[in-house]
């Protein structure tokens, strides 16, 4: 089902069909980034068990960070609404930015003018080559929507959010609604 066009600003929801997939079962996944040359974005819905202040001990912050896909999961990704206040922020679409200086943003955190409504941060990044993705969403692996949320995507995308874009999508999404994650320890 294709309800928007590829582009970057989209979300992308995990059919239900790709069960067994680690990185990307009951994924929703804001695109930052599609060219001729591939595309990039960062899963909303997958909370890690670290806050930021454990993995940069010189911000006092317990923001949740996420798991923002499988490729470079040893470096630290943000995505904001505040490019007024982060400097070289580079615009995704709706309000949301990607990046910026970060020097800037600890300062910010540490000084309590970002709130966490404002930032969200990621561990990795979900990427694609060049037609992949294109590909996987022929192939039905993946809903593309529109960020009807705009900017408040931070603050909305929670635990539970593929569940609930799938219970929007209605017909016969119905039923993976409240399926177990796995539905072989049914």
């Amino acid at each position: 089902m294709i309800s928007e066009k590829l582009k970057k600003g989209c979300l992308l929801i995990a059919e239900p069909s790709i069960i067994g997939d680690l990185s990307f079962n009951r994924s929703v996944i804001l695109l930052v980034d599609h060219n001729d040359e591939g595309s990039v974005g960062f899963i909303l819905n997958k909370p890690l068990k670290y806050k930021l202040r454990d993995l940069i001990p010189d911000i006092d912050s317990d923001f949740k960070i996420y798991n923002g896909g499988p490729v470079e999961q040893d470096n630290l990704y943000f995505i904001h609404n505040v490019p007024d206040l982060i400097p070289n922020s580079i615009e995704i679409s709706n309000g949301i930015f990607w990046g910026g200086d970060f020097e800037t943003t600890k300062e910010l955190i540490n000084n309590g003018k970002i709130k966490k409504k404002n930032i969200r941060f990621f561990l990795g990044y979900s990427g694609w080559s060049q037609d992949q993705l294109d590909n996987e969403i022929q192939a039905n692996s993946w809903i593309l929507l529109k960020n009807i949320y705009r900017d408040k995507i931070i603050g909305k995308a929670k635990s539970s959010f593929w569940k609930e874009k799938i219970i929007e999508l209605g017909g016969e999404y119905l039923i993976w609604s409240n399926a177990p994650e796995n539905p072989i320890l049914n």
